[in-house]
Parts: C-alpha cells; sequence; structure tokens
C-alpha cells in the first residue's frame, strides 16, 4: 500500500516544489522593481509601482508587462526618469522580452543582460547612460532591436553578429576604433554609427563607416573559386565607384546651382530679412535672421563651426556654435514638435521675434525644413543662474553670490515676466512662458540679466509640454490640467525660494542631480517653526540686508500659493521688488552679535520694523 502511495507523495512534492519555485520568482522580481522605483524616485512611478506587479497575463503597475506572472517587459518612455540603475537591476527578470527607458535621464554603466537572455527589444536612447557597451548583449541570440543612440556610451562596438538583429543605432555617442566587420554590422548605415570617434565614421557628405576586417582568417584558406568571385567582386565594385562618381559630379553641379538661384543676402540698411523668402517646395534654403545683429552669417558658416553641447533642454539638444572668425553662437534643434507647416512656424517664430525687452534673450535667426528646425541665439558668456547660485560650493574658488545680485535678478525676471504677460494674447491657451527655472535666467557681461526659452510652449504637443514645462508642474495642472498665467507666478515663486535658499529646485536640477520640492520644503520649515535653516548660509553675512530679504521671502511664499486666484499679478510684484530696491526695507542692520539665520528663527519681519506678520501659503 506504501508503495503504491510513493507516485502520489512524489507528485505532490515535485508540484510543491514548482509552486515554491514560483513564488520565489515573483518575489525576487518584485524586489528588482522595488530597486528601480527606489532609483527613479519618481512620483508618479512611487504612486503606480505598489501591491501585486502580475496576476497571470495582467499588469497593475504603469510600464510593466507580464506573461504567466512573469515580467516580460518594462517599458518606461519619456517619463522624466533619472537616477542611476544598478549593473545587476536586471539580473532577476529572466523572462524580459522588452525593456525601453526612452527619452529619460537615466546615467551610470548600461545594465548587464547575461540573465536576460529571452530579451529582443531594447531601447536605452536618449539618456546619459556612459561607460562601455556591455558584452553580455552577444549573448542574446534572439535580440532584435538595439537602441543605444544619443548617451555618453564610449569604448569599442562589441562583435554583434546576431542574425535576427535588424533594428540597431549608436549614433551619437563617443565611442571609437573601427566597427567589427560581421555581417550583422555591416548591414546597417551611416546612420546608425554617425556621430562619433573620426576613426569610426566620416562626416562627410559620403557617410562611409570604417569596418574591421574579422573575417580575413576565414578568407585564408578559401581555395581558387573564391578568389574568382572576389575578382567579379572587384569588377562589380570599380564600375559601382565610376557609377558613384557620375552621380556625385552631377549632385555637385546641382548644389552648385541651388547656391546660385538661393545665394545668402544680406541687406546693407541693416533691417530684418523677411520672413516669407522660400523656395518653391516651402522649405527656406538659408538661415533666416529675426534680429538686427552686427555680425550675421549664413548656414555653410554654421555647419563649418565647431560645436560643443550644451545639453538637452524642452525641444532637443543645445550646442554651442564657434565660427572661423570667433563668433560664437547657441544652436537649439528642435526636435518633436508639433506638426507644422511652413506659415505656421513662421507665424509663431515672428510672434517669438517680436517680444524686444532689455531682459529677454532674443532669438537671432531660425532655418526651417521639412526635416531640420534650428534656433540660433546670441551666445551669453557668463553662463546661467543655476551654474552661479550652486556651482564651486565650498570650493575656495567660489565668489559668494552678494544679496545685491540676487535682487537685481529678482527684479529683472520680475520684469521679463511682466513684459511677457503684458504682450501675449489672453485669448491664447499657451503660457507666456512656460518653463521658468533658473537654467533658462543668463548671466550677460554687463550684468545685464536675461530671460530664454520664452515661447516655445506653443511649439509643443499637449503630452510633451506636460512632462518637461515648468508651468505644467504647478498645482493647478496636478488637480485640474490647467495653466495659465499665474502658472508663471508659482514658477517665478519657487525661482525666488531657490535664490533665497540656494538649494536645487527639483524643477532645475540637472540629470544626476538630485533636487528638493522647494514649496513643500519651504511650507513645512514655516509651519514647524525652523526657518533658521531655510536661508542660504551666504546670506547670513548680509546683516543690513536682513528686512529685504524678508519682504522677497514674504512675496515668494503669496507667489507659490496653492490657489492661482490669490497669486499676485506680475505687475504687483516689480512694484514690491522696486520698492525693496527702492531702500524702502533697507538701513536696517541686524544685531552683529547674532547670525541672520537666528533672528530668522525667532522673528519673520515683513513690512517694518517692528511689524510681525505670519508668514502662510494661501
Amino acid at each position: 500500500m506504501g508503495s503504491l502511495l510513493f507516485p502520489e507523495y512524489l507528485l505532490f512534492a515535485t508540484l510543491f516544489s514548482l509552486y515554491t519555485n514560483s513564488i520565489a520568482q515573483y518575489e525576487h522580481e518584485r524586489a528588482a522593481l522595488y530597486a528601480l522605483k527606489h532609483t527613479f524616485n519618481d512620483p508618479f512611478v512611487n504612486d503606480n509601482w505598489n501591491g501585486l506587479q502580475c496576476y497571470e497575463n495582467t499588469s497593475f503597475w504603469y510600464g510593466i508587462q507580464c506573461i504567466n506572472g512573469r515580467v516580460t517587459a518594462i517599458l518606461l518612455e519619456s517619463s522624466g526618469l533619472s537616477g542611476q540603475p544598478s549593473t545587476g537591476s536586471l539580473s532577476v527578470l529572466s523572462e524580459l522580452i522588452s525593456l525601453s527607458f526612452k527619452n529619460n535621464s537615466l546615467s551610470g554603466n548600461i545594465m548587464d543582460f547575461s540573465s536576460n537572455l529571452k530579451l529582443k527589444h531594447i531601447d536605452l536612447s536618449e539618456n546619459v547612460f556612459d561607460g562601455p557597451i556591455p558584452r553580455s548583449l552577444l549573448e542574446i541570440e534572439s535580440l532584435e532591436s538595439l537602441q543605444l543612440q544619443e548617451n555618453n556610451l564610449s569604448g569599442t562596438i562589441p562583435e554583434f553578429n546576431q542574425e535576427s538583429l535588424t533594428l540597431f543605432n549608436v549614433s551619437n555617442n563617443h565611442l571609437s576604433g573601427p566597427i567589427p566587420g560581421t555581417r550583422t554590422l555591416r548591414s546597417f548605415g551611416f546612420a546608425s554609427y554617425f556621430n562619433n570617434g573620426s576613426d569610426m565614421c566620416d562626416s562627410s557628405s559620403s557617410g562611409s563607416c570604417h569596418f574591421s576586417d574579422t573575417n580575413s582568417r576565414g578568407r585564408e584558406f578559401k581555395g581558387k573559386s573564391i578568389a574568382t568571385i572576389g575578382m567579379v567582386f572587384v569588377v562589380i565594385g570599380l564600375v559601382t565607384v565610376i557609377l558613384l562618381l557620375v552621380l556625385y559630379c552631377k549632385k555637385s553641379r546641382r548644389i552648385e546651382d541651388l547656391m546660385k538661384r538661393y545665394p545668402f543676402e544680406e541687406k546693407d540698411d541693416g533691417a530684418d530679412l523677411k520672413l516669407d523668402e522660400y523656395d518653391p517646395d516651402g522649405g527656406e534654403k538659408k538661415l533666416v535672421f529675426v534680429a538686427d545683429e552686427a555680425c550675421r552669417f549664413d548656414l555653410n558658416d554654421l555647419l563649418r563651426a565647431s560645436a560643443a553641447g550644451l545639453g538637452k533642454g524642452v525641444c532637443g539638444h543645445a550646442y554651442k556654435a564657434t565660427m572661423e572668425d570667433g563668433q560664437a553662437v547657441v544652436v537649439k534643434h528642435l526636435r518633436e514638435l508639433k506638426p507644422f507647416c511652413t506659415e505656421e512656424f513662421t507665424k509663431l517664430v515672428r510672434s517669438i521675434a517680436d517680444q524686444k525687452h532689455p531682459n529677454l534673450l532674443p532669438l537671432m535667426a531660425y532655418y526651417y525644413s521639412q526635416d531640420e528646425k534650428l534656433f540660433v541665439y546670441r551666445c551669453v558668456r557668463n553662463g546661467n543662474l543655476f551654474n552661479r547660485l550652486h556651482g564651486g560650493r565650498g570650493s575656495r574658488e567660489r565668489i559668494l553670490f552678494s544679496w545685491s545680485s540676487r535682487l537685481t535678478v529678482a527684479g529683472s525676471v520680475a520684469r521679463a515676466l511682466e513684459y511677457l504677460h503684458l504682450n501675449s494674447n489672453p485669448s491664447q491657451n499657451a503660457v507666456p512662458h512656460g518653463n521658468l527655472k533658473s537654467s533658462n535666467v543668463l548671466l550677460d557681461d554687463n550684468d545685464t540679466i536675461l530671460v530664454s526659452d520664452h515661447g516655445l510652449t506653443s511649439f509643443l504637443t499637449l503630452p510633451m509640454a506636460a512632462q518637461h514645462m515648468v508651468s505644467y508642474k504647478s498645482p493647478e495642472y496636478q488637480s485640474s490640467k490647467r495653466v495659465s498665467r499665474k502658472s508663471d507666478v508659482w514658477s517665478y515663486g519657487c525661482l525666488l525660494l531657490e535664490l533665497l535658499t540656494g538649494r536645487v529646485w527639483v524643477h532645475s536640477a540637472p540629470p544626476g542631480i538630485n533636487g528638493v520640492d522647494l514649496v513643500k520644503w519651504v511650507q513645512r520649515a514655516v509651519r514647524e517653526e525652523w526657518v533658521a535653516e531655510i536661508f542660504d548660509k551666504e546670506l547670513s553675512v548680509e546683516k543690513k540686508a536682513g528686512l529685504e530679504i524678508m519682504k522677497l521671502f514674504e512675496i515668494a511664499l503669496r507667489c507659490c500659493g496653492e490657489s492661482p486666484e490669490k497669486r499676485p499679478e506680475m505687475t504687483e510684484i516689480v512694484r514690491e521688488i522696486d520698492d525693496i530696491k527702492g531702500g524702502g526695507f533697507s538701513g536696517v542692520q541686524l544685531s552683529t552679535d547674532e547670525s541672520f539665520s537666528t533672528h530668522a528663527s525667532t522673528l519673520i519681519v515683513v513690512g517694518g520694523i517692528g511689524t510681525r506678520k505670519s508668514v502662510r501659503f494661501r
């Protein structure tokens, strides 16, 4: 009888073991996803990645797909994610088929894929990953697409030779050396390798790439038949070269004809070039200047200029281009815009060019075609407010950012916003600026403050604006999906808090730097009365400016109010800041034997000497 029951016990033990292993795998995968969530520390992911991640073929988590209770896909494209995933962060996700972190700000080395042998689709493009391309990718035999373009990868390209690989792109990195001459890698064109080391691909119009000869050892053992076939290919190659030369000559003549037909023209009277000079196909063949600049140049000068990357902005990458005569400009390569016809695009550009104010960075020129859209600005040499405020902290080389300079920034930005608010069409839904942050406030040579990136909201689709534009992070958009001029006021208030606290605002933080939600942080400080920790330590030496600092702090709190209707108008803000600068709050000195922050912790003074007033968010 016992012998008859033994098979049943064995079957039960086997099923129980399988069930236990399945539960263990499920828990391991959830732990791996929680680790990724902790790395991203993104509010949206934090809210959505909770509870059971999979139930059979259904996932309850955003961006996660499951089959039979196992994670098979992680798709978090354009989600504003940052952080450095560990190289082993995916090691337990052995059933993973698709992985996409496209268009985020993830950094560090690319993950190890030696345990993800079922992967077919990998897209890590448009991030800031660095280091080499992991050789563990060579072990994935079923790999169909690998997109690593627009990162900071270095080193050489591994010898990919999977026959299944039909989509491959490593352009716009820092890779070096010749491309391995495998059959798979040779099947991809110039665009897959563009803008890496000069020893990889030529940047000439021929667009040729240098492949290493990985198959030479095998050819040494081929017989005469191979030599004959080789000779045939040589003849075919010569014929092909001759044909290409003929086509190249024809193309060169055509380009010369087009350049003669559409020459660069500079008006003698210095007036702006008109924005309606198009070719018969509707595309412009030259830069169109929209500002009265003393020095002008043509598109060829810009293309020949040496370029240095400045980073990725809302609409695409920005470059500093230095031309042969030493003139430097900033070029913004616009991408992922709304679909525009020529007339629509020109109308929006004209609206930006018409906004002229001493504290706005003017648009110098633009280029428009169906495939390429560029904005050109004058290069402001003293950098931006973010670097001035946060750069070099703790070093001996840092120059203290004085209170008078910070107050000048506050007043100049306020006047720029006031101008935008008074000179924009109230019937339009677009916010006049929409992306005000410290990295978009520039410091000119003569200490003039210039606000940049105004007017870009109209060029973006709503999903892109909601993802990247600062005004769309305001409380009213989070609750009612609505933005207005008061959203700009909220952004301005947060900028003032960044000026006063010296802390990095979460929406100003570049990739790789963690910021804080200054509105909630300061609100908590005021509520719990530990105001002593709010203000930048560099302001502690400004003893005579104590009441001025408090007045600006009170303005910042009003601007950051939860209710848009209770926030002040920019005209009112400009008047109040002018009152501060005019001396209405100056000349009052805090006692010399105590620090400014100590006084701030016990008394918030606004409006003058001896006036006590509680400061709250409205």
